[in-house]
């Protein structure tokens, strides 16, 4: 069981994250976001666990569903929300969008294209490696990633070369609207690591007392030389695979079902309660003070400025 004070952070981290998708959603009607907007609500907890663990030199490569890594690996959520809406002030001054947000401070980044984190994770790794660097690289990956090319060819070097990679794998169930387990050769996720020569483990993604140990167990693993690491953290994506898909594919009951009891937020919840360490309303206070503080956010985002047309040839390469 973790530390109760420590699984407070986490909690408070998990709202923060929760309440900043929540704040993206609110500029899809408005088109003050464009494109297809990918959340990671219900997802919570692994990004949340992989937060405090990994140093700033290292580097966090992530997917389409980005904001929530972004979150973990220390991005200023005041760049980030901007980028996300499209502003000046955003990390990218407003031309990554929510797809492609970049921030060289803490060595994040993320790619809209399905797999193509974990090649970009693996040069990082390869660079690490030939500087003798104690850094290590994360590559995030959805369920439908891993039955890509790019994943194979990615993993199968970083397991010759003993590189130090850690591909955290997100399992939602769906590939879009494929379920996983009908173009699934195996079981899980993991049990492929050892084709890799590489440590491989799953997890209950929906609890964030469970996915700590392990993240910190691939990550000395990596760390120390020992070559690359696959966590698949198995957990469900609330919403549709992106706003504004009609999410049909999945049955309403498995949906509901998924909703109450498998919400990373309301378990850690439970947990606390149980520990005597804070209250139910100890618990609300600190969801409110979290919902104002990204209300307020949000307000200081939509009055910062748009990037001027005039500039749309800024920053390209040609």
């Amino acid at each position: 069981m973790t530390d109760p004070m420590e699984l407070i952070d986490h909690f408070k981290l998990m709202l923060t994250m929760r309440h900043f998708e929540e704040a993206c959603l609110d500029g899809v009607p408005t088109r003050e976001i464009h494109g297809e907007l990918h959340t990671g609500i219900g997802q919570e907890a692994i990004s949340a666990a992989m937060a405090g663990i990994l140093l700033k030199d290292d580097a966090l490569v992530s997917t389409h569903r980005n904001h929530l890594h972004a979150i973990a690996k220390g991005v200023s959520l005041k760049p980030l929300l901007a980028e996300i809406f499209e502003r000046e002030t955003g990390l990218c001054k407003g031309r990554g969008g929510h797809m492609h947000p970049f921030d060289p401070a803490t060595n994040f980044s993320a790619t809209g294209i399905v797999g193509s984190a974990i090649p970009v994770a693996l040069g990082y790794s390869y660079a690490y490696f030939l500087e003798s660097s104690n850094n290590i690289a994360v590559g995030v990956a959805g369920d439908g990633a891993v039955n890509t090319g790019a994943f194979h060819e990615s993993m199968n070097i970083a397991g010759a070369w003993k590189l130090p990679l850690v591909i955290v794998v997100e399992n939602n169930q769906y590939a879009i609207s494929v379920k996983t387990d009908s173009v699934s050769a195996t079981s899980s996720i993991a049990e492929r690591a050892s084709a890799y020569a590489c440590w491989g483990k799953s997890v209950d993604g929906t609890d964030v007392s469970k996915v700590i140990p392990l993240f910190e167990e691939a990550v000395d693993h990596a760390r120390s030389g020992k070559g690359p690491a696959i966590l698949e953290a198995t957990c469900y994506r609330f919403r549709g695979h992106y706003e504004g898909d009609h999410d049909s594919y999945r049955p309403n009951e498995e949906k509901a079902t998924a909703i109450k009891d498998e919400d990373p937020i309301l378990i850690t919840r439970e947990q606390l309660i149980a520990t005597g360490t804070v209250t139910a309303n100890d618990l609300d206070e600190m969801e409110d003070e979290s919902k104002i503080f990204m209300t307020a956010l949000l307000t200081e985002v939509r009055e910062d400025p748009m990037p001027d047309p005039a500039d749309v040839g800024k920053y390209l390469f040609l």
